[in-house]
């Protein structure tokens, strides 16, 4: 039965228009399923790292802010995402972490809201960071916080609802959330719509134009490649950039930075999602990284993704002790770009499969976590995987 697995996994990757991109990154023999928490290195991003540092840096210096388009960076790179989650440019700007932008959004998306609402609706089920930020904003704007889980939003939303956070996927199961339904019902009722695109970005089409989505972070770090710690975006939907009302005001996001004016006065546009100095070694390696999305459909990315996950599944479903590590990955069209193993003895299990070369992360305390990133996992990948999961289940 593997041999037939393992056929169909080489006929896949054969007919796969996206294996010639595997090239483009820095691998080894190792299956790297955790792309959904640290991107693998594009192969080019090294000399253009080291040309930063040595010419841009090293040799123009601070003559780098005009001569070498550090000061630009910021706004060119996030015109350079806005295609992978559907917006248009001028509306994404690249600064700070996903923590500090969800801050911004939490906090300007109830100075956006209608006066008099006091409720801030943040998923139930998110990352912790944020439901840590977003009780932080809360306590600061006078805000009550109402943790809800994603499908009863609907049912929350109020008149006193003046913003709500939600994730596009969760980090823990992979569930795709409604993005289009809940941001219609949110306007429904009159509130801002906040997304966290970190688990979607780079993995599936996410829409924020088309769905009138009002603000969006997400960070680069993930399916984006950028590397570790690079910085993160936030959208500001066009018709709301004349009334964004950062609450971290920085000199680089005034209309006049460099004027060192005692009193603030917002620049235009997306660049008040600015705040201080960017990290511009990051920020470079960032735009480098992006190159290898050049030419790339986010439909065939996300086409993959499903076939990849379904695959795996599959396979699992074979090669796995019946009952011992069953699949809580949601069905294919509630699906992100991950899959999800219930398995009581989840920390040694995973760290056998590392030590055997097979590289995935885990959920305390028991779910298995496994990241399908199209631009360079395969099929042959996936059936590995899968084997090797099985053996060392059945060894335990």
């Amino acid at each position: 039965m593997s041999e037939s697995f393992a056929a169909r996994a080489a006929a896949l990757d054969a007919a796969d228009p996206l294996a010639d991109r595997r090239k483009l990154f820095t691998l080894d023999d190792t299956v790297y399923l955790d792309g959904n928490s640290l991107g693998a290195l594009p192969a080019h991003v090294p000399a253009r790292v080291q040309e930063v540092l040595t010419r841009e840096w090293g040799e123009l210096r601070i003559r780098s802010w005009d001569e070498s388009g550090w000061w630009t960076a910021p706004e060119r790179i996030g015109d350079r995402i806005a295609p992978l989650v559907g917006a248009a440019a001028g509306q994404i700007v690249v600064s700070d972490s996903t923590s500090v932008n969800v801050f911004k959004a939490v906090v300007a998306a109830t100075r956006l809201a209608p006066q008099g609402r006091d409720e801030i609706l943040v998923d139930a089920t998110t990352f912790p960071t944020d439901g840590y930020i977003a009780e932080s904003a809360a306590r600061m704007t006078g805000h009550r916080l109402v943790p809800v889980a994603p499908a009863e939003v609907p049912g929350a939303l109020g008149p006193r609802t003046a913003a709500v956070l939600l994730n596009h996927v969760d980090y823990r199961t992979g569930r795709l959330h409604d993005l289009p339904g809940l941001t219609a019902a949110v306007h429904e009722a009159g509130a801002i719509a906040v997304w966290d695109l970190c688990h979607s970005a780079g993995a599936l089409p996410v829409g924020l134009d088309e769905h009138g989505v009002d603000l969006a972070v997400g960070c680069t770090y993930k399916y984006l490649n950028g590397g570790p710690g690079s910085p993160a975006y936030i959208y500001v939907a066009e018709r709301h950039q004349a009334a964004f009302d950062s609450p971290l005001p920085g000199w680089t996001s005034h209309a006049d930075p460099f004027g060192m004016t005692p009193r603030y006065t917002p620049a235009d546009g997306a660049v008040r999602g600015r705040v201080g100095t960017p990290d511009i070694v990051s920020m470079l390696t960032l735009e480098a990284s992006l190159d290898v999305w050049d030419g790339v459909s986010i439909d065939e990315v996300r086409a993959k993704s499903l076939a990849l996950t379904d695959f795996f599944l599959m396979c699992v479903a074979r090669y796995a002790p019946e009952g011992r590590a069953p699949s809580i990955t949601p069905a294919r069209a509630e699906r992100g770009s991950q899959a999800a193993l219930r398995c009581e003895d989840a920390e040694p299990v995973m760290s056998e499969l590392i030590a055997r070369g097979v590289v995935g992360d885990l959920r305390r305390p028991d779910v298995l976590r496994f990241g399908f990133t199209p631009l360079y996992v395969g099929f042959a990948d996936v059936e590995r995987a899968a084997r090797v999961l099985g053996e060392v289940l059945a060894e335990r």
